[in-house]
């Protein structure tokens, strides 16, 4: 039973919900998670499998689906989940940011399922238990600006797309790809599958974990899944679920620069002794860890309001967007200042994390950009 509830006046949920203190499971699939990428997801591995076609290591993808069961976990059982909801799914994404997994999490077992799994028609079942199953790879562009590029249009009974979808995260290796297109006067999204109608170019990102497409699409086949308010319903949960994901991922970033910045300290020495004991160093070290519980509270808040219910959850997940990327980027800033000299090389592991943090706030956006849309739901 829902215990999180609003008034008219306030958009604030009452009471903290239930699902904000973790219990067992959680902690059981958190250790999980964390134990598997430790051991597949190391910094020189994720830099070799990020130069390849894939972007990412499929024996890795194919154990995160059948082992930690990342595309069904937050599925509901009738539609083929497990039943669970966006806590467990922000425990997953926060130790993949912590490991900067470039596996297909974010776009494919999050947006990718929530997209077909919200659709209001039937025609997307199979491409929902294929992308379920992890046989298919998903993708999602910002459908927010899609339907100025794509138009979709009817040949007989068959919907085809036209138009391009720019930025599109793992868009190349996608095996079907949502988006939105104008239909006679109206927003409508839909899933197109890979085909000789679809064509990539590959954008030069910061983050060459998270890569991103141009996709062109030329009489395209495609399969509706909503149209006209509930479209627009859809691609605003889509929203917030996305803003959601990134703020448990930034939360692993700022985690595991801690911890980086933290063991260096402890083993460089400066005048006989350890850096981390000079009091200047103590201080940042604790701003860091300051700003990391903030980010793990607001990314956890924020997940278990939504889970309690979604249309409670638009500030939380605001203020959840805007806390935890300042966290993500404050903690890189933090890192590559904190190693010295090493820490200004490319080579470094902080700048892989750098590169991701400020990825995912070109990607989602900064905090300002939170902040704005948090004064937009207030009111102010």
């Amino acid at each position: 039973m829902a215990i999180s509830t609003t008034t008219p006046e306030s958009p604030w949920p009452r009471s903290e919900p239930s699902a904000m203190t973790p219990g067992d499971e959680q902690a059981g699939l958190r250790d999980a998670v964390r134990g598997t990428l430790d051991k597949h997801s190391t910094i020189e591995k994720i830099r070799a499998v990020s130069s390849t076609e894939a972007g990412y290591s499929p024996e890795l993808w194919r154990r995160l689906v059948e082992d930690m069961s990342v595309t069904t976990i937050a599925a509901p059982a009738d539609r083929g989940g497990l039943g669970y909801g966006m806590v467990e799914m922000g425990i997953i994404l926060e130790e993949c940011g912590r490991s900067l997994t470039p596996e297909p999490v974010y776009q494919s077992a999050i947006l990718g399922v929530q997209a077909l799994m919200h659709s209001t028609t039937d025609d997307s079942l199979p491409l929902l238990d294929s992308v379920l199953g992890g046989d298919s790879i998903a993708a999602v562009s910002d459908l927010s600006a899609d339907s100025d590029h794509l138009q979709a249009g009817r040949i007989d009974s068959d919907w085809v797309v036209d138009g391009q979808a720019l930025h599109v995260v793992g868009g190349s290796g996608a095996d079907v790809v949502v988006i939105s297109a104008q239909h006679d006067g109206q927003t409508a999204l839909f899933a197109v599958p890979k085909s000789d109608a679809v064509s990539s170019i590959d954008r030069s990102v910061l983050d060459p974990t998270r890569r991103q497409a141009d996709l062109t699409f030329t009489r395209a086949p495609a399969t509706i899944l909503a149209s006209g308010a509930e479209a627009s319903d859809v691609v605003s949960r889509l929203r917030d679920i996305a803003t959601l994901a990134i703020a448990s991922e930034n939360t692993g970033i700022a985690d595991a620069l801690l911890q980086m910045t933290l063991d260096y300290v402890k083993t460089r020495h400066q005048f006989g002794r350890p850096i981390g004991s000079f009091q200047a160093v103590k201080h940042r070290l604790a701003d860091m860890l300051i700003e990391l519980e903030r980010a793990r509270s607001a990314a956890r808040y924020a997940a278990a309001v939504y889970d309690e219910n979604p249309d409670d959850a638009r500030v939380a997940i605001a203020v959840a967007g805007a806390v935890c990327s300042d966290a993500a980027v404050h903690a890189a800033h933090e890192a590559v200042q904190l190693h010295g000299g090493v820490g200004f090389t490319w080579e470094h592991p902080a700048h892989s994390y750098f590169r991701r943090a400020m990825g995912n706030a070109a990607l989602q956006g900064d905090s300002r950009s939170h902040r704005r849309r948090i004064a937009d739901l207030i009111g102010v």
